[in-house]
């Protein structure tokens, strides 16, 4: 693993393969390992960058708010060590808000956008409040609220056929240190509404959706794609398509990735 230095913080990351650039964005209480299936595939045929967004994995912490903004500038300062000026950029989750937040701060590296399980749109009252609950609940029970969390992405029929990868994805989480989770749950909660990039901008887009994602409600989630040219892919499965949908992601991704 590489490291960088922004803003006198580590930055880490990977860098394998070569030809065109594809970054991957992990989400929150994940960390770079989360694409370990997928990058070596994909490295046969791409350059494949994935990087530890603040405060996760082995990067450190900003302050008391990540907001999408400075991980957008992080994972700048990684591209631009690596001379990478147009990437193709996949994010879950809340590395699908750090995308769009990069795509809004650095338009013309952009040359493709995958926003995975994840959405262009603002927390509603609502979230921002279970924002604020969680932030509470982390700080009252770490190990509780892991646990609880992260069984909570995979939809309830997944939850038993998956308890090994359950149990991976939870001890990778348990690194994820109390400050960098409170200050992504508080970056996460100001974060811009974005969905005008969805609109507006001319490369290629690719929502990928849970049909029983318990994160995001999928009839909602489809309405910021409506009278735009964004490709729509639809897995039955929840919030964590790169485990619950392993095979069907890799597929999707490269049929995407061709295209552009």
């Amino acid at each position: 693993m590489k490291q960088i230095f922004c803003k006198n913080t580590k930055i880490s990351y990977s860098d394998t393969g070569k030809g065109g650039a594809i970054v991957f964005l992990h989400g929150f209480l994940e960390n770079k390992k989360m694409w370990q299936d997928l990058a070596p595939e994909l490295s046969k045929k791409y350059r494949v960058i994935t990087i530890d967004l603040l405060g996760h994995g082995e990067s450190g912490c900003f302050g008391y708010v990540h907001s999408m903004e400075e991980n957008a500038d992080a994972v700048h300062s990684v591209l631009s060590q690596l001379r990478i000026r147009k990437a193709i950029f996949v994010g879950h989750s809340m590395g699908g808000y750090i995308a769009l937040a990069f795509a809004e701060l650095y338009p013309n590296n952009i040359k493709g956008l995958v926003l995975l399980n994840s959405t262009s749109k603002a927390d509603g009252e609502e979230r921002k409040k279970n924002r604020d609950r969680a932030i509470k609940a982390v700080k009252k029970d770490y190990m509780g609220f892991i646990r609880l969390s992260i069984a909570n992405l995979f939809s309830p029929d997944n939850r038993e056929k998956f308890t090994e990868e359950i149990e991976n994805v939870k001890l990778e989480a348990l690194k994820t240190p109390l400050q960098g989770i409170v200050a992504s749950l508080e970056g996460m909660k100001i974060r811009k509404d974005r969905e005008v990039l969805l609109h507006l901008t001319p490369y290629p887009k690719m929502l990928i959706l849970g049909k029983k994602d318990p994160v995001l409600i999928y009839a909602q989630t489809l309405q910021q794609i409506e009278d735009t040219n964004v490709k729509l892919v639809t897995f039955p499965d929840g919030h964590m398509s790169p485990i619950e949908n392993k095979e069907e992601l890799k597929e999707v991704l490269l049929a995407f990735f061709k295209g552009i």
